[in-house]
């Protein structure tokens, strides 16, 4: 098991709740330490006590089983609105938000999230005639998704 598959599982086994769910661990090098960040969501989003507590857990375990040899920084944290959606969980938190997919060929489609389960999603895509935007209903199969990001709106 490589040192990401081991922070996984150990993230993982310190989760408090099923509310809560690990988008992804991120393992980079810096200025002479390595920086392992912890991307945690949940279905009715995250505080800053959850991921502290996170951290707490993981960085004693960590020390404890002294998995990374030299200086390391840990980080956990949301996911930020720019982190592309990772799992189905993600996509079923964001239903009737506005997405952006980019297909792994082919133009980008925006639009409303109206549904996903594990095979596709179903976006109702925005369509401009010319001032006004219609929408029309457009299933994606997940294996032709490149990514997918969050859309804010200030409007």
């Amino acid at each position: 098991m490589n040192l990401k598959e081991q922070i996984t599982k150990i993230a993982e086994g310190h989760l408090s709740d099923e509310n809560h769910f690990l988008v992804d661990v991120v393992i980079s090098t810096g200025k002479g330490f390595k920086k392992v960040l912890v991307l945690l969501d949940g279905d009715q989003g995250v505080t800053i006590d959850d991921c502290a507590d996170l951290s707490r857990a993981v960085g004693n375990e960590l020390e404890e089983k002294d998995l990374i040899e030299e200086a390391f920084r840990l980080e956990v944290s949301s996911p930020g609105i720019d982190y592309p959606l990772q799992s189905i969980r993600q996509y079923r938190k964001n239903i009737d938000r506005s997405i952006k997919v980019i297909p792994n060929e082919g133009k980008e489609i925006k639009g409303i999230l109206k549904s996903a389960d594990e095979t596709k999603i179903v976006v109702d895509q925005e369509v401009k005639k010319g001032k006004k935007t219609e929408y029309k209903e457009v299933e994606i199969p997940m294996s032709e998704i490149n990514k997918t990001i969050v859309q804010i709106s200030f409007k």
